[in-house]
């Protein structure tokens, strides 16, 4: 994207624009979601969802250890199945150990 956006600045009627894209870009990079393999990374919250995933705790458990509704975390795991191109929970922990998305911490149940 940085390449891009570096060539588009070569244009003299997005310079200004492509500047601030890439400003914007630049200050983003060293987050951890910007080295994610993927086309979107996910974000903080589905990263905590997916790790939960990876252990024993069922849809309810894990909206209770999150203190959120069951709701929010069905739409949290339908945007990581998503975000790694899978269909369901099993698939999605292996997905994201394949990427190095887990850090060693799947299959392990949380500390309450």
């Amino acid at each position: 994207m940085a390449a891009l956006l570096k060539v588009a600045m070569r244009q003299p009627d997005v310079s200004s624009y492509g500047r601030r894209l890439l400003a914007a870009f630049t200050s983003l990079e060293g987050r951890t979601s910007i080295d994610q393999p993927l086309i979107e990374p996910l974000s903080e919250r589905e990263l905590e969802v997916l790790r939960l995933l990876g252990s024993d705790l069922g849809g309810p458990d894990i909206a209770r250890h999150l203190t959120v509704s069951l709701p929010t975390v069905r739409t949290h795991t339908s945007n990581i199945y998503a975000k790694l191109g899978v269909s369901n929970r099993r698939a999605a922990v292996r997905r994201a150990s394949e990427l190095g998305l887990l850090s060693g911490s799947e299959g392990r149940r949380p500390i309450e």
